[in-house]
């Protein structure tokens, strides 16, 4: 485990940099999640394998996350989780104390249901990101940000997921470059058999493509 150290506030992460790394993958987790998902580890234990470092963060410090399990208001507090994001993109791009090597490597970002938005937002605040991927994701929370995103967003979406799979492709009109993939027979967690390995394969390839 790492410590960013942002401006107001200090954020835990697992990084993981394999050996020749192309590109570095930011997490950006859901509502009501953390870096601990099991579903956000799967996925970047792919991407790790797939040469891309990853980096899995906490936007919510402990005593936020603690407030956000009985108020359940942080989790849709979409401008201090991009402003979070932001911060980590930044220190990512310096380079970390216990990783100097992510310096100038290339970034991209991972965004699961709220955190989509939030990554969005980011990437139209920071033009250098490469390159971004929605799993199940609330990009329309994104609002305004959409279309200065520059980055090509893949929207990852479960067939079963009706309500969600209609916001991504409202978003897919506002965006300049995106592509929608649906994972036929997925519901919005994407927990039935093969589904989350065909979001982590797709999410290899964009990034591979990208950055």
């Amino acid at each position: 485990m790492i410590t960013l150290k942002l401006r107001d506030a200090e954020l835990d992460g697992d990084l993981a940099i394999p050996e020749g790394a192309t590109g570095v993958v930011l997490f950006a987790h859901g509502s009501g999640s953390s870096r601990l998902s099991p579903r956000n580890r799967a996925v970047a234990e792919g991407l790790n394998a797939a040469g891309l470092g990853t980096l899995l963060i906490d936007l919510l410090t402990r005593h936020e996350d603690e407030v956000d399990r009985v108020t359940a208001a942080l989790r849709f507090d979409i401008e201090l989780l991009t402003l979070r994001l932001i911060g980590a993109i930044d220190r990512l791009a310096e380079g970390l104390e216990a990783a100097p090597h992510t310096a100038g490597l290339p970034i991209g970002l991972f965004g699961a249901s709220t955190g989509a938005a939030a990554a969005l937002a980011a990437a139209a605040a920071r033009p250098e990101i490469r390159a971004v991927v929605s799993r199940g994701g609330r990009p329309d929370l994104a609002g305004p940000s959409l279309p200065r995103v520059r980055a090509p967003v893949l929207l990852i979406v479960g067939g079963r997921d009706p309500e969600v799979l209609k916001l991504n492709e409202q978003a897919h009109e506002r965006l300049e470059h995106s592509e929608i993939h649906i994972v036929s027979g997925a519901t919005h967690l994407f927990e039935e058999p093969g589904a989350l390995e065909e979001v982590t394969t797709q999410a290899a390839d964009w990034f591979n493509r990208h950055l």
